[in-house]
């Protein structure tokens, strides 16, 4: 693991740059964030996390979301969407080779009764969350503006967290089990900057800003658009059987309203980060054995 960190590492950055003035080099300004991609690129390749082949993916992903963001035409635009979709799904899902992504805690046990829990740090699905939010997200762009953002996305992230664990709890697929596990802050980075962000630039920033703005001349479009990409959601995760697949749902419809409501991205990670937290610290994680 200690020559794959620095690859993480910088992603990490990678990702927390994205909300930094470019730097200027020479007559040109160079966004921070790809800087520090290129190198976490670079590392992976180091250190065994990436292949020439997975560079190659990265590299095309980063082009199709710029052009799907600043192509001239409407259907060239359309065009690249389409490839930007589709490699940053595959990405996700872990479909495309050249990525050998490490594995942090493999079958941890959190709570008695509890199913084994594994986690991976996933470049490739990091890497989809720092392209398209870098590249196709809307952002906040001031501390005022931020401030506004939180204020109205505290009632929809109190509502969210407690309708989907109020309903696993009625389900049984939870139960109640206040902890804070050694492995607490590890999962909470790990799944905020390589899993949350990802989900929510794709399902949110992506695929709802999107259709939203194809059906803006309707009235209802985009509440649609946040049925549509709560439902996708769930879907992504009936793997893990129905009933999760229903709560995805609900959370994904809470982390689409808290979209809806601010239009900036940030609103979505932060409910989708603040109900993941507490599933992990305040109840059974990821599930009772017979509840899945």
């Amino acid at each position: 693991m200690t020559l794959q960190l620095p690859a993480f590492l910088f992603l990490a950055f990678a990702l927390c740059s994205v909300w930094m003035r470019p730097l200027p080099i020479g007559r040109r300004a160079v966004p921070l964030w790809l800087l520090l991609f290129v190198m976490a690129m670079a590392w992976g390749l180091v250190g065994g996390v990436l292949d020439p082949v997975a560079i190659s993916a990265l590299v095309v992903l980063g082009g199709a979301a710029y052009g799907c963001g600043h192509a001239p035409r409407g259907w060239l635009r359309g065009a690249y969407g389409v490839l930007a979709g589709v490699l940053a799904l595959a990405l996700a899902m872990h479909k495309l080779p050249g990525f050998r992504n490490p594995l942090l805690l493999d079958r941890v046990v959190l709570s008695d009764g509890a199913a084994p829990f594994t986690l991976y740090a996933n470049f490739d699905k990091g890497a989809v969350g720092l392209v398209l939010l870098a590249l196709l997200c809307r952002r906040v762009t001031s501390w005022a503006e931020l401030r506004d953002v939180l204020r109205r996305t505290l009632p929809v992230l109190v509502l969210t967290v407690a309708a989907t664990l109020g309903i696993a709890l009625a389900l049984d697929v939870v139960g109640i089990d206040a902890k804070l596990p050694q492995h607490a802050l590890l999962f909470i980075s790990v799944n905020l900057l390589f899993t949350v962000v990802a989900e929510e630039a794709f399902f949110r920033g992506f695929v709802q800003a999107r259709l939203a703005c194809a059906l803006a001349r309707f009235s209802w479009g985009p509440w649609l658009a946040v049925a549509v990409s709560a439902l996708l959601f769930g879907a992504a995760h009936l793997g893990g059987g129905v009933q999760y697949g229903i709560l995805a749902a609900i959370a994904g419809l809470g982390y689409a309203w808290a979209y809806q409501r601010t239009q900036r991205i940030e609103a979505a990670i932060l409910v989708h980060i603040a109900l993941n937290a507490v599933h992990f610290i305040g109840f059974t994680y990821p599930a009772r054995l017979h509840g899945v």
